[in-house]
């Protein structure tokens, strides 16, 4: 079982940056595909980024978010530059052993909460 917890959401200006952090407890974090997506009104999920070996972006963030990992810490971390009110949404972190997929929220395993993330224009 792995918990995971977001935090860093917040009210920006456009522009602006934010950092969410995700803290996960258990002792196998390294060896788990860690995503971030993010949901907004009445819109469906979506993916933003996801990190293994390697990363991956979501067209729409990639050049202005980056998606990194601190194994040592159990954390994963969404440093989001440039933010614009489009971004608004609350962004979810989620973990997956098994990952073919790193886009679809159906293949991961484990969710947090959520972090609100409002930018203003």
């Amino acid at each position: 079982q792995v918990q995971l917890v977001e935090s860093g959401g917040g009210l920006v200006q456009a522009g602006g940056s934010l950092r969410l952090s995700c803290a996960a407890s258990g002792r196998t974090f390294s060896s788990y595909v860690m995503g971030w997506f993010r949901q907004a009104p009445e819109k469906e999920r979506e993916f933003v980024a996801a990190i293994w070996w390697g990363t991956t972006y979501a067209d729409s963030v990639k050049g202005r978010f980056t998606i990194s990992r601190d194994n040592a810490k159990n954390t994963v971390y969404l440093q989001m530059n440039s933010l614009k009110p489009e971004d608004t949404a609350v962004y979810y972190c989620a973990a997956g052993r098994e990952v073919p997929v790193v886009t679809q929220p159906g293949q991961y395993d484990y969710w947090g909460q959520g972090t609100q993330v409002t930018v203003s224009s």
